[in-house]
């Protein structure tokens, strides 16, 4: 993954910041350690960002779209109130141990709910709207996930839609990208332009880390 802030800057920051527990610290050392794919796993700047997002808006209810190994999940569940719900999606039971080793170490696992399956199935066995909406699974069903999550949404809510810039392949045209190799880069730069172009979304893009598209209803 590229990064777009130097080491020095995103250190700076985090060191103002607040920050996930050290169990999530715990959490994201192991997936390092024992994923091959821990690349995937959110960074302590983005889930102080979610957290942010959280407090300012006062979330009890949270949606993701893909659980990993569970960091993002209890770094959200940690800031929402003792009755607060994290509900998160993922395809890949094997990482079930992973997420019950930490969770239930944390006073806020309990708020957490994990629904294994093909996501845009799954979230349909969801009751109530969410307050948060954090989408961070296969980018090419990211305008679906996106889609759904609107009409998941409760008033006031926000959307975060994680991996934008995409490392900054979304600024390559469409004549550097090959339809089959590319898709997910295609998939990311079709689901940015779409959300500009919605009137009655408000969008911003924010340069953290991979990138954070975050959304939500005008008016």
């Amino acid at each position: 993954m590229k990064k777009f802030i130097s080491q020095e800057i995103e250190s700076y920051a985090l060191s103002k910041s607040n920050r996930p527990s050290a169990l999530c610290a715990q959490l994201a050392g192991h997936t390092v350690e024992t994923k091959e794919m821990s690349v995937m796993l959110i960074g302590e700047m983005e889930a102080s960002f979610l957290g942010f997002l959280i407090n300012s808006i006062s979330a009890k209810r949270v949606l993701e779209f893909g659980t990993f190994t569970g960091y993002s999940a209890l770094a959200m569940a940690e800031q929402l109130p003792a009755d607060g719900e994290v509900v998160t999606m993922d395809l890949d039971q094997q990482l079930e141990a992973t997420h019950k080793e930490f969770w239930n170490k944390s006073p806020h696992g309990a708020k957490i709910k994990c629904l294994f399956g093909p996501a845009l199935e799954t979230v349909m066995k969801t009751e109530g709207l969410f307050d948060l909406v954090f989408i961070d699974a296969d980018k090419t069903n990211y305008l679906n996930y996106l889609k759904i999550s609107l009409e998941k949404l409760a008033p006031g809510g926000i959307i975060a839609l994680d991996n934008v810039l995409w490392s900054g392949e979304v600024l390559k045209s469409a004549s550097e990208l090959d339809p089959e190799k590319d898709s997910s880069t295609l998939s990311i730069q079709e689901v940015n332009d779409w959300v500009r172009d919605q009137e009655g979304l408000y969008g911003t893009l924010v340069p953290i880390r991979d990138g954070i598209f975050v959304i939500t209803k005008k008016g």
